[in-house]
C-alpha cells in the first residue's frame, strides 16, 4: 500500500469538505478562520467576511487540487509523486500562513 498517496487522499477529502463548508455557509463561514474567530465582535465587523470566506474556500480547494493530483499521480507514476505533492501542498500552505492577526486581515478591512 502506498502511504503517500493514502496521506494525500485524506488531505484532499478533509480539505474538499472544508472548502465545501465555506462555501456553503458563505460569510458566516468567516468565523471557522483561525485567529478571526478570537477577535472581539466589533473589531470582526470591521472586515469583509464574504470575501474573507470566499479566500478560504479558493485556497481550501487549491489544496485539495494539489493533494488530489499527488493521489492520483502516485497511483499512476509512483510513491515520490504523493511526496511531491505534500512538499509544494507545505510550500503553499506557509505562503500564506501569517502569525500576526493584524497582518493577516488587514486586506480584508473595509
Amino acid at each position: 500500500m502506498k502511504i503517500g498517496a493514502i496521506i494525500c487522499f485524506i488531505l484532499a477529502v478533509f480539505f474538499f469538505v472544508m472548502a465545501i463548508l465555506f462555501a456553503l455557509l458563505k460569510e458566516k463561514g468567516a468565523l471557522l478562520i483561525s485567529g478571526f474567530n478570537t477577535m472581539p465582535k466589533s473589531e470582526r465587523e470591521k472586515y469583509d467576511k464574504t470575501k474573507m470566506s470566499k479566500e478560504m474556500r479558493n485556497a481550501l480547494f487549491l489544496w485539495f487540487l494539489i493533494l488530489l493530483s499527488g493521489t492520483v499521480l502516485a497511483y499512476l507514476i509512483g510513491e515520490y509523486c504523493a511526496y511531491i505533492a505534500l512538499a509544494v501542498w507545505l510550500i503553499v500552505f506557509f505562503k500564506g500562513m501569517h502569525l500576526d492577526p493584524e497582518k493577516a486581515f488587514k486586506k480584508y478591512k473595509k
